[in-house]
């Protein structure tokens, strides 16, 4: 694995680890709407799993359009987020969990959030998988890198 792609990996899966929520966008009819979400990831970057009631906003918006995007970042609301804050943009398509692949993403999701395990089984719960395209890293206010996971070649700047 080249050295850069092996840094931007570590950049990408330290700053994920580090944050318990992302904003979740979706939209609707070309109107983009931005949801706080609870998130875990699998260790190989290509997927990430988020839980939302049936009934809202997003879900719908979710079962209408599955192209979806995230933001993780690292910010303190600090002058120091300037140089030091990180913010990663998650490109992917939102799909519904096979019954064979829940147990695994279920572990995931609860070892990082255990008190959302009565949400997370709630039959008016979706859990939803979203399966990452690429990332896009912005850290030092200016200094831009893509991830890319769907494609041969993994990486450019």
């Amino acid at each position: 694995m080249p050295a850069l792609e092996k840094e931007i990996q570590g950049k990408l899966l330290s700053l994920l680890d580090g944050q318990q929520l992302a904003v979740l966008s979706t939209q609707r009819e070309g109107q983009p709407y931005s949801s706080l979400m609870a998130f875990a990831f699998t260790p190989d970057l290509a997927n990430i799993v988020v839980a939302t009631g049936k009934s809202t906003r997003k879900h719908q918006n979710l079962i209408q359009e599955s192209r979806v995007s995230l933001l993780i970042d690292n910010r303190s609301n600090s002058e120091n987020d300037f140089h030091a804050a990180m913010a990663a943009t998650v490109i992917g398509k939102a799909e519904s969990l096979a019954e064979s692949e829940r147990p695994v993403y279920e572990k995931l999701y609860l070892q990082r959030h255990p008190y959302l395990e009565k949400f997370l089984a709630s039959p008016t719960t979706a859990f939803i998988k979203i399966r990452v395209s690429h990332y896009v890293l912005v850290y030092r206010f200016q200094e831009v890198m893509e991830y890319r996971i769907s494609d041969e070649c993994n990486l450019f700047t």
